[in-house]
């Protein structure tokens, strides 16, 4: 899918400027690409949350590959920037998972295009509900997923007891 964003201040570009192009394409969350930008993900979170163990538990790859689930990568003029994933939790119930955009690309809009296309893929997929964990110290996360139309839940998965996480889910 190729996307080009109005020209707008608001989006990074100035009235009259010719936008970069956009795509968004599934790619294997196992890929060289995908494994790229997971890593930039993990080092971050690193930062903030001062985690040496890289937030957590490897993923399982085939939870992220159809039938199951997907991994989108955004590309901006052809360069990977943003990605995230979604699998199958249970019945018509999907994760949301790796989402993240490159600093020097943020503010531009992608984090939103990535969580409309998972939003997508949920729905191709059969799923009613959506879920998503995240932190404290993602203060930009936060704001996205509640402008988003994401209703904070009841905290879940390998952080529930954590005082940094925060759910959120999202009815289809």
């Amino acid at each position: 899918m190729i996307w080009r964003p109005s020209a707008t201040r608001r989006g990074g570009w100035l009235h009259g400027a010719v936008p970069p192009t956009v795509t968004l394409h599934a790619e294997p969350i196992d890929g060289p690409v995908a494994r790229v930008l997971v890593e930039d993900l993990v080092a971050d979170l690193c930062r903030r949350y001062g985690d040496p163990d890289g937030g957590g538990r490897p993923l399982d790859p085939p939870a992220f590959a159809p039938p199951r689930g997907t991994f989108l990568v955004v590309r901006l003029d052809g360069r990977p920037v943003a990605c995230g994933g979604l699998r199958t939790v249970g019945e018509g119930v999907g994760e949301v998972k790796r989402m993240w955009v490159d600093p020097a690309a943020r503010r531009r809009g992608l984090a939103r295009t990535v969580l409309a296309g998972l939003e997508q893929a949920g729905r191709d997929l059969g799923h009613r509900r959506l879920l998503l964990e995240t932190g404290t110290a993602q203060p930009e996360a936060l704001e996205l997923y509640a402008s988003a139309g994401w209703e904070r839940t009841e905290p879940y998965g390998e952080w529930r007891h954590s005082p940094l996480s925060v759910c959120f889910a999202r009815e289809l």
